[in-house]
C-alpha cells in the first residue's frame, strides 16, 4: 500500500488530495479566509451562561457565538482560569506549572451557572469547525497535538492508544512518558510512537511545551477574543496526522508550501525529507496528472460505479445519510444468490469507507447491504467495514448487520462536509443539467465488461465525440480494452446521438439491453 498527498495551490484556496494506491481517499480544502481551524486556541470572554442547556455561548471572533457545553469545560477550568487571570496581570512568569498549585477538580455533574459567568476570561479550543448556520463548537480542556503525544495542560494523566495492542509496549511507553513528562501536564500517546525511543518522544514533548510558552506569553496583552495559537497550516496538520512509512511522496505545485512541507517533514522524519516533489509542469495541471479531477467527477455525485456493474446510492436527509448498495444487471461467477451479495457488499464496503472519508460525511449513515441470509456471511462483512474504516481518523462507530441488511453507522464530523457539484449543464437543453460527460467512459466500461463474457463480436455506437475520445491516440481506450479482453470492439460514430447516448450491438446488429 502506497500514500501519496497531493498538494495544488490556488489563489484562493489549497487543496489536499490523499492516495492510497492512486486511488483518491481524502479531500481537503483550505480557504485563505479560515479562521476557525480545529485545533486553534483563543482566548475569550463568556458572553452568557445559560443554565437550561447547561452550556455557554462565547465570543470568539466568529459572527455566531461559539457553543461551550459544561462536559467540554474539563474537570480542572477552576485551575486553568485562576492561571489565566494570574497570567493576564503578569503576575506569572514561570509558565510550566511545576509550582502552580492546582484548585479542586469540578462536580462532573455541575450546573454551568456555578463555575463560569458572563465577561469571564477563559481559554477556549475549537473542536468543531462553523457548520451551516453553527458557530464553532469548543472546549476549555486544552490539548497540543504533536506527531507522537498529545499534551494535555492542567492534568496530570499518561494514557496510551488503545490501537497499540502489545502490551509490553503500552508499558514501556507509559514509564518513558512518567519519567520525562512535566508535573502539571498530562500527556496522551499517540499509535505513531509505537517502538519509539525516548530521544524521539522527549524532542516531541520539548516542541509542545514551547508551543505551550509561546502561547502563555501572548495571553497579558492579547485583545478578546483573538487567537493565541494556530493550528499547523493544513498540510503540516494532515501529515502529522497520516504520515507513516506507506507514504511514497508528497507532491506540491507552490514553491513556498513545498519548502513549508520539506522543512516539516525535515522534523518528524529526516530520512523522508527526498520524498517532498516539487511539480513544476506547465503542460498538465497536477490534479490532471494523477487523475483526481476525474476521480473528483466520478466520486461525488449521487451515483457512485463500482468495479463489476454494482454501483451506489448516496442520499442526503435532514437527519441522516442513505447509502443504497446495487448489484447492477450483470452476470457472475458465484453460483448462487447469497455468494453474489457477499461479492458485491465486500465491494460495497471498502466504497462505503472511501466515500465517508472522501465526502467527511458525519452524523447518523444508514448503509442497506443486499440482504444475505447466512449470519456466518454478515459477520465476514461487518468484520471487513471495520478493517476498512480502521485508517478513518474521525470517531466513529459501526453496528453489525441487521436481518435486513442494514448497517448504522455514527461518525464524528468536524468540518462542514464535502460538497462538490459533479452535474454540468447540459448542451441540448440551457435550462437543465446532465451527468459530467466524463462519467460516460466509465459507464460505457462498465457495460462492456459484462457484455464481452457473453458476446463473440461487440458494435459500439457513439456520439462522434466520444467515438474519437475512444479511438484516438496510442494506446487508445478501444486498444486497452483489446488487450484486457482479447476482443476488438468496433465503435460507429452517430450524429443523431447526443454526447452521452451509446448503444451496443451484436454481430448480427442486435441490440444487447442493459
Amino acid at each position: 500500500m502506497n500514500k501519496e498527498l497531493i498538494i495544488r495551490s490556488g489563489s484562493e484556496a489549497v487543496d489536499f488530495a490523499l492516495l492510497k494506491d492512486g486511488k483518491l481517499i481524502e479531500l481537503h480544502k483550505e480557504e485563505e479566509t479560515s479562521n476557525f481551524q480545529v485545533g486553534d486556541i483563543f482566548i475569550a470572554k463568556i458572553r452568557k451562561p445559560v443554565a437550561g442547556l447547561n452550556a455557554a455561548f462565547v465570543n470568539v471572533g466568529f459572527e455566531k457565538d461559539a457553543f461551550l457545553h459544561y462536559h467540554d469545560l474539563g474537570p480542572n477550568l477552576a485551575s486553568q482560569l485562576k492561571f489565566i487571570k494570574l497570567v493576564s496581570a503578569g503576575k506569572i512568569k514561570d509558565f510550566s506549572l511545576k509550582s502552580f498549585p492546582f484548585e479542586k477538580e469540578i462536580d462532573k455533574d455541575g450546573v454551568i451557572t456555578d463555575v463560569i459567568s458572563a465577561n469571564q476570561s477563559i481559554l477556549v479550543q475549537v473542536v468543531k469547525e462553523p457548520i451551516s448556520t453553527k458557530g464553532p463548537r469548543i472546549s476549555s480542556e486544552l490539548s497540543l497535538a504533536g506527531r507522537f503525544i498529545v499534551l494535555v495542560p492542567f492534568s496530570d494523566r499518561v494514557s496510551i492508544s488503545q490501537k497499540i495492542d502489545s502490551k509490553e509496549e503500552k508499558d514501556r511507553l507509559k514509564r518513558l512518558v512518567q519519567s520525562i513528562k512535566p508535573k502539571g501536564f498530562g500527556v496522551i500517546v499517540r499509535t505513531v510512537a509505537e517502538g519509539k525511543k525516548v530521544a524521539e518522544i522527549d524532542k516531541d514533548l520539548q516542541n509542545l511545551m514551547d508551543k505551550w510558552t509561546l502561547m502563555c506569553k501572548r495571553i497579558p496583552t492579547a485583545h478578546h477574543p483573538s487567537k493565541v495559537l494556530g493550528e499547523l497550516n493544513r498540510a503540516s496538520s494532515i501529515l502529522r496526522d497520516v504520515f507513516n512509512d506507506t507514504f511514497s511522496g508528497i507532491v506540491i505545485d507552490d514553491v513556498e508550501l513545498f519548502h513549508e512541507t520539506k522543512e516539516y517533514i525535515q522534523q518528524i522524519a529526516p530520512s523522508k525529507e527526498s520524498m517532498v516533489k516539487l511539480y513544476q509542469s506547465k503542460d498538465t495541471p497536477l490534479f490532471e496528472k494523477y487523475s483526481i479531477e476525474r476521480q473528483i467527477k466520478t466520486s461525488f455525485g449521487k451515483t457512485v460505479s463500482m468495479s463489476k456493474g454494482a454501483y451506489l446510492i448516496i442520499e442526503h436527509t435532514e437527519a441522516m445519510h442513505v447509502i443504497d448498495v446495487n448489484s447492477g444487471n450483470r452476470s457472475n461467477k458465484a453460483t448462487n444468490q447469497e455468494d453474489t451479495a457477499l461479492e458485491v457488499n465486500m465491494i460495497a464496503a471498502a466504497e462505503v469507507a472511501r466515500q465517508l472519508r472522501l465526502r467527511d460525511m458525519g452524523g447518523i449513515i444508514v448503509v442497506d447491504f443486499i440482504d444475505m441470509s447466512n449470519p456466518d456471511n454478515r459477520k465476514v462483512l461487518y468484520d471487513f467495514l471495520k478493517e476498512e474504516m480502521s485508517d478513518d481518523k474521525a470517531k466513529h462507530k459501526i453496528l453489525p448487520p441487521s436481518k435486513f441488511g442494514l448497517v448504522q453507522i455514527t461518525r464524528q464530523r468536524v468540518r462542514p462536509e464535502v460538497n462538490i457539484k459533479t452535474r454540468e449543464e447540459d448542451p441540448n437543453n440551457e435550462n437543465g443539467e446532465i451527468e459530467a460527460p466524463i462519467l460516460i467512459i466509465d459507464k460505457i466500461a462498465s457495460d462492456l465488461e459484462r457484455i464481452v463474457k457473453l458476446q463473440n463480436k461487440v458494435i459500439l455506437n457513439v456520439h462522434p465525440f466520444i467515438a474519437a475520445y475512444l479511438t484516438k491516440g496510442f494506446p487508445s481506450i478501444r486498444s486497452k480494452w483489446f488487450f484486457e479482453y482479447k476482443k476488438w470492439v468496433k465503435i460507429i460514430p452517430r450524429d443523431a446521438y447526443t454526447y452521452l447516448e451509446y448503444k451496443f450491438f451484436d454481430k448480427n446488429g442486435n441490440s444487447i439491453k442493459d
